[in-house]
């Protein structure tokens, strides 16, 4: 059986883990869970990405050196995910000795190759990104990550010949269709490469410019490019060229990302790879973003969500099932406290709670606590066996393709109409007509399903599933446990052995009660914000940021209704809107809106636009103008007049 291997990306460290991380952390320890259950050996990879401008930078922010900064944030990941139920093999740094060790030797065999190269480049460098992005991939001459305009920095610098492969890892993608998955990031690589715009990549800083990072083996005045280093954690993890973790995890290999890091892991990896003769990962898995208001998490927006503390309110096990259960893997996801609730009354207390709650009590009312044995069997329970037996089947094929949303939906089907079973069968007027053998088939058939269901949620929340199998008095052990054999499996819970009369695994969550006490919390907090002193400027100093009179003058803002606003066919976060000005024909406006408002938000609503603005083509499309919005605490609001205007009527 082939061995399974399992990565996080190693998570940069400019800020504290939120979310997003600990979402891609608790499904790679689901996974890992899972293939242990098929009796897989298997290896879990996480950690933290410490070098690069960013760390420099917040460094310097909170007063201290750059490796007294990392060692502090990496604390904390390193920390948090115990308390997240999260259990990995080993935790990579990027300041290891024996990474650093790895990415030298990586650096010098593909040098000696001749697949790297010294040349000049000149090109637009986000900070944010720590990435030079050329003319055509800025949207209105910004990082489409960021929004901030780019500095251009024109040095010399070391290049990985990228391009040379581009042709190998088309061909390689269309051979493997699931070689990166869900499918829609498939096609977006396949779409990049079709383009042609696949560069050499730079792999290198001066350290005139920037010293934190590992230095090149083939010259001392230049440190490694940070996504070189990094993506090279995979290996070093597994002590390559020479470790027997190396030979025996690669290429077996799953990795798990975020979209937003797609290129990286799609197209830089694998030619990496293919350029140091090492063969490629298995599979590439790619989820969406969680948003909060409709919003993807931003510090600067104040909307990132701390796991932990969600975690405490509601418990591990609620958690880790909501994250699994509501994100359909690839797509973005809505959290709110409030769906979590209501998924937690609904599925876990509701459904599973109430089911282990309703049976275990009957059994002890009725038997005394030990598991009757099963007489022969009705049409009603061949019914419940073979449910059960589709359940599991389709679960661990669902959950073998990260499809975790559906494998759950495919589980609680049985957990429903395991209730049902329950209603139909009434137990209670079996117990009140004296018929003991038929109430305690119907016993034991609710029993042994329920101990499937526990089973096949150890994964996806190990505390809550040991806690059902103690009730059921099984002792757990991995080892014994074979996932791929429970469609098929019967009469795993022994007769005569005694279970426990009572349950609350999952009590019913007030909601009016949290959203009290989230308002009061919240209030808390604002009103400590507000205490805060202000720093005033001195009153001598210059302000900041002046433009001249004849710069604004320039400027031409004008009033215009939306006609139209449809989906750029190229672009995640952008829309095409029509604005009707008042001239022949509607203006053509590429607007990087989508992340804050929906086609109907903007349909027929009056807007402020830069009418002069020069236009320019944004991934293909041209753009005649700039629509005008504003940042606020609760997302992006639209700049428009406090009454109806003429369209075209001009700002002045």
């Amino acid at each position: 059986m082939q061995p399974f291997y399992i990565t996080t990306p190693i998570y940069y460290v400019n800020a504290k883990p939120h979310l997003g991380h600990a979402y891609t952390t608790i499904i790679a320890d689901a996974l890992r869970r899972f293939h242990m259950l098929l009796g897989k050996k298997t290896y879990f990879l996480t950690g933290t990405d410490e070098h690069g401008d960013k760390i420099v930078q917040a460094a310097e922010k909170n007063g201290c050196s750059p490796q007294e900064y990392v060692d502090n944030i990496s604390s904390t990941f390193r920390d948090l995910w115990p308390s997240m139920g999260i259990q990995y093999d080993h935790f990579v740094r990027t300041t290891d000795e024996s990474h650093k060790k790895c990415v030298q030797a990586m650096l010098q065999k593909v040098y000696d190759s001749g697949d790297i190269y010294f040349g000049e480049y000149g090109g637009h460098y986000c900070y944010g990104c720590e990435r030079f992005y050329t003319e055509k991939e800025l949207e209105n001459g910004l990082c489409p990550q960021h929004q901030v305009k780019p500095e251009y920095i024109a040095e010399k610098n070391y290049f990985f010949r990228m391009s040379k492969y581009q042709d190998w890892l088309k061909q390689y993608i269309l051979d493997n269709p699931d070689f990166i998955r869900p499918e829609r990031y498939r096609n977006e690589v396949l779409s990049l490469l079709d383009s042609g715009a696949l560069e050499d990549l730079c792999i290198s800083r001066p350290k005139s410019r920037l010293s934190w990072g590992v230095e090149l083996p083939f010259d001392t005045d230049y440190v490694c490019y940070v996504w070189f280093d990094a993506l090279l954690n995979y290996v070093s993890a597994l002590d390559w060229p020479d470790g027997e973790k190396f030979s025996t995890f690669w290429p077996g290999v799953q990795h798990l990302v975020a979209k937003d890091i797609l290129k990286p892991h799609a197209v830089f990896w694998p030619t990496m790879l293919k350029a140091a003769g090492l063969e490629p990962y298995n599979n590439l898995n790619v989820h969406g973003y969680w948003l909060v208001r409709d919003t993807k998490m931003s510090k600067s927006l104040g909307n990132v969500v701390e796991p932990l503390e969600v975690a405490k309110s509601y418990g591990l096990s609620a958690f880790r099932y909501f994250l699994l259960r509501e994100m359909h893997f690839g797509s973005d996801a809505s959290f709110s406290e409030e769906s979590l609730v209501a998924r937690l009354n609904a599925d876990l207390a509701n459904d599973l709670g109430n089911l282990f709650s309703r049976v275990l009590s009957m059994t002890g009312k009725y038997f005394d606590g030990v598991v009757p044995a099963p007489a022969e069997y009705t049409e009603a329970d061949e019914e419940i066996q073979t449910l059960a037996a589709e359940a599991c089947r389709n679960y661990v094929r669902l959950f073998e393709r990260v499809r975790f949303s559906n494998a759950l939906e495919s589980l609680w089907e049985l957990v429903r109409a395991l209730n049902k079973y329950v209603d139909s069968s009434a137990p209670w007027a079996l117990h009140k007509a004296g018929d003991t053998e038929r109430l305690g088939t119907v016993l034991y058939v609710l029993l042994e399903c329920m101990r499937k269901v526990a089973v096949n949620l150890w994964p996806v929340m190990p505390e809550a599933a040991e806690a059902m199998l103690a009730q059921l008095q099984l002792p757990f052990d991995v080892a014994c446990v074979r996932l791929q054999d429970e469609a098929e499996a019967w009469g795993h819970l022994p007769s005569g052995g005694t279970v426990q009369v009572s349950s609350s695994l999952f009590p019913r969550v007030d909601w009016d009660k949290e959203k009290q006490r989230i308002e009061a919390e919240a209030a808390a907090t604002a009103s400590k914000s507000a205490e805060k002193p202000v720093q005033e400027k001195n009153a001598d100093s210059e302000p900041e940021g002046y433009a001249e009179f004849e710069d604004f003058q320039k400027v031409e803002l004008r009033v215009g209704t939306v006609l139209c606003v449809e989906n750029h066919p190229k672009a995640d976060k952008l829309y095409r809107v029509e604005v009707d000005l008042g001239e022949q024909k509607p203006r053509q406006i590429i607007a990087g809106l989508k992340e804050f408002f929906a086609p109907e938000d903007l349909q027929g609503k009056q807007v402020v636009i830069v009418a002069n603005l020069k236009p320019r083509k944004l991934r293909g499309l041209e753009s005649q103008g700039m629509i005008l919005a504003l940042r606020t605490e609760d997302g992006m609001e639209l700049l428009t007049s406090s009454n109806a205007v003429p369209n075209g009527t001009k700002a002045s």
